[in-house]
């Protein structure tokens, strides 16, 4: 990813926009968050309407001028929009190929296959994490719950022993490793590598989804034993398809991106010339933009075409794999105004300043802010984007590794559980047919132990890198 402007993004660099002192900028972030929070959970306003009009009562309670204040939130939100809004709409077009094409059913039947018995939840862990990288959470839920439900049923299993390590799988993957959305926002907001962060991110996520996901699943089982709801078993999208993507084909497409990206970062390491032809190559092959794109290229004659996709049903399916995105990027750039007006009206500055007197370590602070705001709004993204506006300003002066470190605290934290103002909390609920306090020793629980063992490598790794 590359970075935003130092003058846009370092608060230490950008004239505030009023000269609020400490306590009223505290007061002002806390109201403006308030209102976003109340917007968002009594009075049911959509994220992107709630982020605009809290940015806009942000600049208003610092004291700053309104014409300035909107100034602030329109620059946020066409940099952050400009950033991450194309890789988001080419995520989305390579999550709807891979589901239509009936790539992701390939390799969902390959794996379980190979699978049975106690190595079952391994294998939906492991499906879920694959299928997972390029789709949002939302749609790999819908896509793998039918396969959860039909599992559990055919084998006699809990539906929580088989359920859970899929939901851990899918949650791990869109909190921590890009090109989801929130991680691409952070990063794009502190100024990570991508490549560094992806690297880091797939390292935490192993053992955490392992811990949240086939481990918790026992646990999970025994406080909730309910079997498969037969209402929610629903047809698959490869059913109407005569013929599928091979499973090695389907696998090479979905880590296409992730092998370009990392091998960028591994050749900067390496190599550590900017004018080397090497680096100059995979600075262009390995950027999140052309890496993505050459995925969903590729993804025409590896998924579409063996599918017996025609031109003019690829083209239908592009547009179909975009109309649902529209959302993301109003909440993914609002969230990014309000970034901005938080940096602009000196906030960041502030958390420099009140930081130095603590002695609480930066990773844990972003995590922290991230998880209150997780909690307060029920967004993951939402938590993402305002925790990353805030904390911005501590990477300044941060290595690369812990720079991509502090994305990843902001990430874990954005998960914290899941309670009754989170969307996915009621996804959950319905499709699995539970009762709210079930959902809340099940989900709920999966979400925080994600968080927390994520949290603490993420502090762990801070010491030895």
């Amino acid at each position: 990813m590359t970075r935003l402007s130092v003058e846009i993004l370092a608060a230490d660099t950008v004239e505030p926009i009023t000269s609020a002192g400490h306590a009223q900028l505290g007061i002002a972030v806390l109201a403006g968050i308030a209102v976003i929070v109340l917007l968002i959970t009594q009075f049911k306003l959509h994220a992107f309407l709630a982020l605009t009009i809290g940015s806009l009562a942000l600049g208003a309670f610092a004291g700053a001028p309104l014409d300035k204040a909107i100034a602030s939130f329109t620059t946020g939100l066409g940099a952050t929009v400009a950033g991450v809004g194309v890789l988001i709409a080419l995520g989305a077009i390579l999550g709807k190929m891979l589901a239509d094409s009936g790539g992701a059913d390939q390799i969902v039947d390959t794996i379980l296959a190979k699978a049975g018995g106690r190595s079952m939840p391994w294998a939906m862990v492991l499906i879920a994490s694959v299928i997972g990288l390029p789709l949002f959470f939302e749609v790999g839920v819908v896509l793998l719950i039918p396969v959860v439900l039909m599992v559990a049923k055919r084998g006699n299993y809990s539906l929580m022993r088989i359920g859970i390590p899929a939901l851990a799988g899918l949650s791990v993957m869109h909190g921590l490793v890009p090109p989801h959305p929130g991680p691409l926002v952070a990063i794009d907001a502190v100024g990570a590598n991508l490549g560094v962060t992806l690297a880091l991110g797939v390292l935490i996520a192993i053992p955490t989804v392992v811990v949240a996901g086939p481990l918790f699943s026992r646990v999970a089982a025994r406080w909730v034993d309910v079997p498969a709801p037969d209402r929610m078993i629903a047809q698959r999208p490869s059913e109407d398809l005569e013929k599928r993507p091979g499973f090695g084909a389907t696998l090479a497409t979905i880590l296409l991106p992730v092998v370009l990206m990392l091998s960028k970062a591994l050749v900067d390491i390496v190599v550590d010339d900017p004018e080397h032809t090497v680096q100059r190559v995979f600075d262009v092959v390995g950027s999140p933009l052309i890496a993505l794109l050459t995925a969903v290229l590729v993804g025409i004659f590896t998924l579409l075409r063996p599918a017996g996709f025609a031109k003019d049903r690829i083209s239908g399916l592009v547009e179909k794999g975009l109309a649902p995105i529209a959302g993301i990027l109003l909440i993914v750039g609002a969230g990014g105004g309000f970034k901005q007006t938080l940096i602009d009206c000196g906030v960041g500055q502030m958390v420099l300043d009140i930081s130095k007197d603590w002695s609480i370590p930066a990773l844990l602070l972003a995590w922290l802010i991230a998880v209150t705001i997780r909690l307060a709004t029920g967004s993951a993204t939402v938590a993402t984007i305002s925790a990353a506006g805030l904390v911005a300003p501590l990477a300044a002066d941060m290595s690369t590794t812990h720079t991509a470190l502090l994305v990843l605290a902001i990430g874990a934290g954005s998960l914290f559980f899941s309670h009754v103002n989170d969307a996915g909390f009621w996804l959950v609920k319905e499709y699995f047919g539970l009762t709210v306090g079930q959902n809340i020793k099940t989900w709920s629980v999966m979400e925080t132990i994600i968080s927390v063992v994520a949290g603490g490598l993420v502090l762990l790794l801070s010491l030895v890198i």
